[in-house]
């Protein structure tokens, strides 16, 4: 079973799930967020320069560094040092940021967690309740390309409870270095190559990237039988995996009318869902989006036995047997 990161809270609060969504255009269904380390009331930190401990190898960006043991007493307050300055977009509260990290404890030196091994960096919002508060404050205003150390108290780590499976004592101050790859808000697109849209059977999505909503023109024919998933824009990363957990903005139609019955354009918001998850949601989404690139649009159209069949979410546009067309922008994925 893959590992998840020891940094991940529960399914954030926020995030847009499409079980049981409903008609509202701007309005979307949130996942629960059980509390989480780092959701406290607690005031924001006293950011300083250090002391933070060497890294001894590993000290270009992407590498997996190692890091010394910490030298003395850690500081009460957030230390935090650029050791490499990227000159990409800044980061904001509320992001999500794409990064890899190393993480271990300032006393000992022990690496509790990295992503680096994993082969597969961390995607995650910088959110209150979704990770511990000193990445938050550590890296708002950060650029991506960037490389940045940090120390992190108790007080804005696990808290005086510590994290008894990552072998994290409530009076240990914890070591990261994070690679800051890409990050990404509400008004993200993507921006893969266009590709000709030429089956007059299927709808034409637009091919707009600054974030708002592509428009979907769907065709008065009968819809297809089969799942379709094809490329709108076609991006250059990897492709996804069954496993895999998707950031990205995404709008859901019904064929029949063409009604909008959920969309994270112009909301505000993202969408993360795992494609295991999904499966049991709309597997046809799910299905449709494996083996697709990250940095692409996609165009799904799901028939019935693949999406909710006889058994729609109920007081909303989605009827019995009703065939879904979604557009996707794969931001990212882990």
């Amino acid at each position: 079973m893959r590992r998840r990161s020891l940094l991940l809270a529960a399914v954030p609060a926020g995030l847009v799930t499409l079980a049981g969504c409903g008609d509202d255009e701007s309005d979307t269904s949130k996942a629960g967020a059980s509390p989480s380390p780092s959701a406290s009331s607690v005031p924001p930190p006293k950011i300083v320069d250090g002391p933070l401990p060497a890294v001894t190898s590993g000290t270009k960006f992407g590498e997996k560094p190692a890091v010394a043991k910490g030298p003395g007493d850690p500081s009460k307050d957030l230390a935090v040092k650029t050791l490499i300055a990227g000159s990409g977009r800044a980061v904001a509260e509320n992001d999500f940021i794409r990064a890899n990290y190393l993480g271990q404890i300032w006393s000992t030196a022990k690496v509790f967690d990295n992503s680096y091994d994993r082969e597969r960096p961390l995607v995650m919002q910088l959110a209150q309740g979704s990770i511990i508060d000193g990445w938050r404050y550590a890296l708002a205003g950060k650029k991506t390309g960037s490389r940045v150390e940090i120390a992190v108290p108790p007080t804005w780590g696990y808290g005086k409870q510590g994290n008894a499976r990552a072998g994290i004592k409530g009076t240990d101050t914890l070591v990261f270095v994070i690679d800051l790859i890409e990050s990404f808000n509400s008004k993200s697109s993507v921006k893969g190559e266009p590709v000709p849209q030429s089956d007059a059977a299927l709808p034409k999505v637009a091919v707009n990237t600054d974030g708002q909503v592509p428009k979907v023109t769907v065709p008065r024919s009968d819809p297809p039988k089969k799942l379709v998933s094809e490329y709108v824009l076609e991006g250059d990363g990897p492709e996804l995996k069954a496993d895999q957990t998707v950031l990205c903005q995404f709008q859901g139609l019904v064929w029949e009318g063409g009604k909008t019955f959920q969309r994270t354009y112009g909301s505000g918001r993202l969408s993360q869902f795992g494609l295991e998850q999904m499966q049991q949601a709309v597997k046809g989404l799910a299905q449709g989006l494996t083996g697709k690139k990250v940095g692409s649009r996609v165009l799904i159209v799901v028939p019935p036995e693949l999406g909710y069949g006889d058994n729609p979410p109920s007081g909303g546009v989605i009827g019995k047997g009703s065939t879904l067309v979604f557009t996707v922008d794969i931001l990212a994925a882990m």
